[in-house]
């Protein structure tokens, strides 16, 4: 599939038609990212997306999300909504993340979860655009939590597109599990770098 499918499937959260779905379809249509593998037809999902070494993810991300008309909460740090993009990102359904405080961020998005019986949750794997040797294990934490699955999301400028992987099931070994996911991601290229 070229660009974007223009439904999803009945159970994936999503937002009404408007003037930004249109736009941001346009967009990608230009642009010519584009999506493949196949979507679940689930309420419920951890989406994880790497390698992520730009702050163009974030922003093919975002015009992607709202193109397919997919209600996908992404947590990025505090800091980008106190700037001039504050406004569009709360619009766009960011959820703001304190890195530096001691908060109980794997709590606070099981307890959404909780709360809502259709929530995709986007996640950074990598915590940061730079190399890292480990990943971070909150959204695994929050998945097995939760008791929902893993939706990989692999990145590969390359071929501009954004590939819906197989899905993953915390098995409760955090290490075995954050090894076997990492993986997956071989193969795909960032824009400044590999996973």
């Amino acid at each position: 599939m070229k660009g974007v499918p223009r439904h999803l499937p009945p159970n994936v959260p999503s937002l009404p038609d408007s003037a930004w779905k249109r736009f941001a379809r346009w967009a990608i249509g230009l642009s010519g990212w584009h999506i493949a593998g196949e979507i679940p037809d689930l309420p419920r999902l951890v989406v994880i997306g790497a390698p992520h070494s730009s702050y163009w993810d974030g922003i093919w991300g975002l015009l992607m999300k709202s193109a397919m008309g997919l209600d996908l909460g992404v947590m990025i740090k505090r800091e980008v909504f106190s700037g001039p993009f504050g406004p569009i990102v709360r619009r766009l359904g960011m959820i703001p993340i304190d890195r530096k405080a001691a908060t109980d961020v794997v709590g606070q998005m099981v307890q959404r979860f909780a709360t809502h019986p259709k929530m995709w949750l986007g996640i950074a794997p990598e915590g940061t655009r730079k190399a890292v040797k480990q990943w971070k294990s909150g959204f695994l934490r929050i998945a097995q939590a939760s008791g929902v699955p893993i939706q990989p999301i692999f990145i590969d400028y390359p071929t501009k597109t954004f590939t819906f992987g197989p899905l993953v099931h915390p098995t409760g070994d955090t290490d075995a599990d954050l090894t076997r996911i990492r993986a997956m991601f071989a193969g795909y290229h960032g824009k400044h770098r590999d996973a």
